[in-house]
C-alpha cells in the first residue's frame, strides 16, 4: 500500500484540533511563520463549525497536512491553513500579504479565485439539471485561468479532505460533490501526474455515485481476498528468485504489488462490456530499481521466463506520457493468472505518485509560476535499446505443445496458448459456451497458459458467453476469429437499436413507427444506418418520399425540413437535423479515441458513451433521442528512426527537404550520436500518413542509410 494512502486513513479519523495540529507537525518542520499562520487561522475560524459539529479549523489544518505529505513547500502549507480565511471572514488579501508575504498571498488569492469561478460556472446544488456539463466548463476555466500549478495542488488536497468527510452531508449533496470531484478534480490530478491523489479521489467519488457497482466489486475482492494475496505473493517470490539468480542483489530492486483501484476496474468493465474476472490488469506487481538500463534488463528477464501478451506492452520510458509518467508496462501469464508488470526507477516512481509535486521549479518567495521543465527533459536511455529489442526477438520465438482431452484426444497448440484456445480447438460451440475449466483435475482460469502434456476439461454454460476483452489473451486464429464474430454480433444488435433511435430523432417521429417501417423495407441493413452516413441520408430521403404521398403527413412535412447538418467537436463528427452545440464524454464509461461509441441528445449536447456501456444500454432501451456519430479519420502514424548522415555542410537540411516531399511531419531531432569523421548519426521522431513501415523505409533509403526504424505507437512493429 502507498504510504500516502496509509496517511489518508489516519487523517479520516482525526477529529480534534490537538490531534490535527500534532499530525501537521509530523509532516512538516515547525517554524515561527507556520505557527503564526496556524494561530491566525484558528482565530479567524474560532466560532465556525462543520456540518459534523467539529471545529472548522480542523479542516484547514488537515489540508495543510496533506499538502505537507506531498511537498515540503512551506508557502503551500501556510496557504492551505489560510485558504478559506478570505472567503469566510473579514480578512482580505492585503492583510495576508502584509503578514505572510507575497508568495503566500499569491497562492491564497488563487485559491479564492477558484471558488469565484466555481460559483460562476457550476449550476447550484438546488438545481435538478445534470451537473456534468457545467462541471466540464468549470474544469476548463480552472486549467485556463490558474497559472500557478501549486494552487491546483492545494485545491486537490482541500477537495480530498472534503471527500473524506462527506458522511455528515445529505445523500443528494454527497452525490453532487462526488460527481463534481469525478469530473473536475480527479482529471486535474491526472493532468498533473499525481496518481495517488487521482486514484483516491476517483474511488471516494465512485463509492457515492455508483454504490451498487462498488458493492459488487468490493464483494468480489472480499470473497477472493486470500486467493488474490496468495497469487501476488507467489508471483513476487518467483520474480525475486529470478532476479537474484541472474546477478541482481536484493538491495538493487524492490517488488511491490497492487490490485487495480475500484473506479478503474469499473471503467474497464464498462468500456469492454465485461465482468470483473475478465479485466486483464486486475493484479499487478511493480518493480523498482536504480536506473533505466536495469529496467530494460529486468524486462528482458521477465519476458524470457514468463509468456507475455505482446499486444499489451507499453514503453513509457522510451516515450513518456504528457504528464511526465515513465514506466515500462507489460502483461504476462503466470500459472493460472495474468499479471501486469510495471518496471520503473525510484525517481520515476516518485514522479508517477506525486507528479509535478516531485519536481518543483520556481523562485522561492516570488510570484513566478512553476515551469514544468521536467516534462520536456525526459529523453529515453538509448544505450539499452539494442539489448532490449534483442530480448524481445528471442522471447517471441514460438513452438508447439500437445494438450489432451479427458478422453485422451491430442490437440496441438502454439506455445503460450491458453485454456480458451483449447476449447475452440475442440469445437467452436465448446469455445463459445465455455464457463470454466479443470487442468490436470485442478480448477483453472480460461486464460491460464497451457503446458505440454496438460489434460484439460471444459465446463459449459447453456448460453453463449461474450468475452470481447479476452481476444488479445488467446493465441490461435480460430479462437480470435470466433470471439470477434460474437462481439461483432453484439455490436450489430446495439447498432440496430441505435439506428432506429437516430432516424426517429432526426425526423421527430415515434421510434416504434420508424422501427416498423425499417423492418419492413430494410431489415438486413438496419444496423448500418448508425455507421454509414450515406445510408442514413438515403433512409431519410426515402422515408420522406414515402410518407409525403400520404395526405395526412403533407402539412407535417411542410413544417419540417429534414436536412442533415455536419458538426465537428474534439475529433468527432456529428450529423443531425437538430442544432448541436457541444459534445460531452460521460464519466460512466470514459470512451477514448477510436472506441466504438454512440451519442444521446440532451439539450443540444451530444452525450458520448462507449457502445458496451451499461448506462448507455438502459438509455438505448428507453429509446432516448440519439444522433449519428463517428470519429474523424486522421490516420496519422508515429515513427522513430536513426539514420547515418555524411558529415558536411547542408547534409541535414538537404535530408529534411527530402522528407518534406513525402509530407513527413518532424517533431524531434537529435544529432551527433556516435559521430565519426565521415558520418554522424541522427535520431528523428516524426509523424506520417504512411502505415506500411517497409514501404516508408524503402522511400527514405533512397537518400540515406536507415539504421533503425520503428512505429512508436507499437513497439513490436
Amino acid at each position: 500500500m502507498n504510504q500516502s494512502q496509509v496517511d489518508i486513513q489516519k487523517i479520516k479519523h482525526i477529529d480534534s484540533v490537538d490531534s490535527a495540529t500534532e499530525y501537521l507537525f509530523s509532516q512538516i518542520p515547525s517554524s515561527d511563520t507556520l505557527i503564526n499562520a496556524l494561530e491566525y487561522s484558528k482565530k479567524a475560524h474560532e466560532k465556525q463549525f462543520r456540518k459534523s459539529g467539529e471545529p472548522y479549523i480542523i479542516h484547514p489544518i488537515l489540508v495543510a497536512s496533506i499538502v505537507s505529505s506531498i511537498t515540503n513547500d512551506e508557502s503551500m502549507a501556510i496557504a492551505a491553513l489560510l485558504h478559506d480565511v478570505v472567503e469566510d471572514t473579514l480578512v482580505n488579501i492585503d492583510d495576508i500579504k502584509s503578514l505572510f508575504g507575497t508568495d503566500v498571498a499569491h497562492l491564497v488569492e488563487g485559491l479564492t479565485k477558484i471558488d469565484t469561478i466555481r460559483d460562476a460556472e457550476l449550476i447550484p446544488s438546488s438545481s435538478n439539471e445534470k451537473l456534468v456539463i457545467s462541471a466540464l466548463s468549470f474544469r476548463k476555466m480552472l486549467l485556463a485561468s490558474i497559472k500557478d500549478v501549486r494552487v491546483l495542488v492545494v485545491k486537490l488536497c482541500d477537495r480530498l479532505h472534503n471527500m473524506l468527510t462527506l458522511d455528515s452531508l445529505s445523500v443528494y449533496k454527497q452525490e453532487r460533490i462526488a460527481e463534481e470531484t469525478l469530473v473536475v478534480y480527479a482529471p486535474i490530478a491526472h493532468r498533473l501526474g499525481i496518481s495517488f491523489l487521482k486514484n483516491i479521489l476517483e474511488d471516494l467519488s465512485f463509492s457515492y455515485i455508483f454504490k451498487e457497482e462498488k458493492r459488487e466489486i468490493d464483494w468480489y475482492f472480499d470473497t477472493n481476498y486470500h486467493a488474490i494475496e496468495m497469487k501476488l505473493d507467489e508471483f513476487k517470490e518467483s520474480i525475486n528468485k529470478l532476479l537474484v539468480q541472474n546477478g541482481f542483489c536484493e538491495d538493487d530492486f524492490e517488488i511491490l504489488s497492487r490490485v487495480k483501484h475500484r473506479y478503474s476496474i469499473y471503467l474497464k468493465m464498462q468500456r469492454k462490456g465485461v465482468g470483473i474476472e475478465e479485466v486483464l490488469d486486475l493484479l499487478a506487481v511493480r518493480i523498482l530499481t536504480n536506473d533505466a538500463v536495469r529496467c530494460y534488463n529486468i524486462l528482458g528477464l521477465i519476458h524470457l521466463h514468463f509468456q507475455p501478451l505482446s499486444s499489451r506492452f507499453k514503453d513509457y520510458i522510451a516515450v513518456p506520457k504528457d504528464n511526465g509518467y515513465r514506466t515500462i508496462h507489460t502483461t504476462v501469464f503466470y500459472n493460472t493468472a495474468i499479471f501486469e508488470v510495471q518496471i520503473r526507477t525510484y525517481d520515476m516512481h516518485q514522479t508517477a505518485e506525486l507528479g509535478v509535486a516531485a519536481h518543483w521549479k520556481y523562485k522561492s518567495g516570488g510570484n513566478d509560476n512553476i515551469k514544468l521543465d521536467w516534462l520536456h527533459n525526459l529523453g529515453y536511455q538509448n544505450e539499452s535499446v539494442e539489448d532490449f529489442y534483442d530480448l524481445i526477438k528471442n522471447d517471441l520465438y514460438s513452438e508447439d505443445i500437445s494438450v489432451f482431452s479427458p478422453k485422451g484426444e491430442v490437440f496441438t497448440l502454439p506455445r503460450g496458448a491458453v485454456v480458451l484456445d483449447f476449447a475452440y480447438a475442440v469445437h467452436t460451440q465448446v469455445g463459445n459456451h465455455a464457463k470454466s475449466a479443470l487442468v490436470n483435475k485442478a480448477k483453472a482460469s480460461l486464460i491460464s497458459e497451457l503446458h505440454n502434456g496438460d489434460i484439460v476439461k471444459i465446463e459449459l454454460d447453456e448460453n453463449s458467453i461474450t468475452r470481447c476483452s479476452w481476444i488479445d489473451a488467446v493465441k490461435t486464429s480460430k479462437a480470435k476469429t470466433n470471439m470477434r464474430y460474437i462481439c461483432n454480433a453484439r455490436v450489430r444488435e446495439i447498432d440496430s437499436k441505435s439506428s432506429i433511435n437516430i432516424v426517429a430523432t432526426a425526423m421527430k417521429l415515434n421510434s416504434s413507427r420508424v422501427e416498423e417501417w425499417l423492418e419492413k423495407n430494410y431489415n438486413e441493413k438496419i444496423a448500418t444506418i448508425a455507421t454509414d452516413i450515406e445510408h442514413f441520408r438515403e433512409i431519410i430521403y426515402k422515408y420522406t418520399a414515402e410518407i409525403s404521398q400520404n395526405s395526412r403527413f403533407r402539412s407535417f412535412l411542410s413544417r419540417h425540413r429534414f436536412k442533415l447538418k455536419q458538426y465537428s467537436f474534439r475529433g468527432l463528427e456529428i450529423f443531425s437535423t437538430l442544432g448541436i452545440n457541444d459534445v460531452v464524454f460521460d464519466y460512466c464509461c470514459h470512451p477514448k479515441s477510436g472506441d466504438e461509441v454512440m451519442a444521446f441528445l440532451e439539450k443540444g449536447k451530444a452525450h458520448v458513451h462507449h457502445k458496451m456501456c451499461s448506462s448507455a444500454s438502459k438509455k438505448l432501451d428507453a429509446k432516448e433521442p440519439m444522433v449519428f456519430l463517428r470519429w474523424e479519420k486522421l490516420n496519422i502514424y508515429k515513427y522513430n528512426m536513426i539514420v547515418s548522415l555524411h558529415s558536411g555542410v547542408g547534409t541535414l537540411a538537404e535530408f529534411l527537404i527530402f522528407l518534406a516531399k513525402y509530407k513527413i511531419d518532424i517533431n524531434l531531432i537529435e544529432l551527433g550520436k556516435n559521430r565519426s569523421e565521415s558520418t554522424r548519426y541522427c535520431e528523428i521522431g516524426f509523424e506520417s500518413k504512411e502505415a506500411d513501415i517497409n514501404s516508408l523505409r524503402v522511400k527514405i533509403e533512397q537518400k540515406v542509410k536507415v539504421i533503425h526504424l520503428i512505429r512508436t505507437d507499437d513497439a513490436y512493429r
